[in-house]
């Protein structure tokens, strides 16, 4: 029965957050200043640092809930939590912090627009020429409003244990609870090895 529990917050973890990631230290990167050259190296790991810090608050909050309730209560919790410490972590780094996806569950959060397409779409084609979809990221600084705006996204893989939430074979209750969380959900049928969807973080420069 232990072993049963662990898997399913597993999966719930990987369908709500990715795959998870090293711990990291909380400290928030000291962002640029007008006076200070824009180093793309340095917003790329802040933004990876605040994935990073993002999936391990929402992987505590899972725990928590998933011992409360099990896996029907950990997806309640992930649909109430997610956006929040999105939010949180958002705030605490200057930056945008989201999921998205070409099948998204989240109507509000998941719904990548157009320039999160384009990278996405090519995410799917390096994955079908053969590179690994851990390793897919994404950087570029762009003006945007008359504004430099810095923009990372890192793709997020369809691992065994994601097919609990997001596969073709979902069991009754989860799938009743997803239908009435997310009644226009997009993202079942998915297979092992799938890309997912992906992080994206955006962060406006002064």
């Amino acid at each position: 029965m232990k072993q049963l529990l662990l898997l399913g917050l597993a999966s719930l973890l990987v369908a709500c957050g990715g795959k998870e990631e090293p711990k990291v230290s909380n400290t928030t990167t000291t962002p640029p200043t007008a006076s200070t050259p824009l180093d793309k190296a340095a917003l790329s790991e802040q933004a990876k640092n605040a994935i990073k810090t993002y999936g391990g608050s929402l992987k505590a909050e899972l725990q928590t809930a998933m011992q409360a309730g099990g896996p029907v209560n950990a997806i309640s919790a992930c649909q109430l939590k997610a956006p929040e410490i999105a939010k949180t972590v958002s705030e605490a780094e200057q930056l945008q912090i989201s999921r998205v996806s070409l099948r998204n569950r989240n109507p509000v959060m998941g719904v990548p627009n157009e320039w999160q397409t384009q990278v996405l779409n090519d995410f799917e084609a390096r994955k079908v020429k053969g590179e690994a979809l851990e390793s897919l990221v994404y950087s570029e600084l762009v003006e945007n409003g008359g504004k430099q705006e810095f923009r990372f996204m890192k793709a997020i893989p369809t691992e065994a244990m994601c097919l609990t939430c997001h596969g073709s074979e979902i069991s009754p209750a989860v799938m009743t609870r997803l239908k009435e969380l997310y009644p226009q959900d997009k993202a079942t049928g998915f297979k092992e090895g799938d890309l997912r969807g992906a992080f994206a973080v955006v962060k406006n420069l002064p």
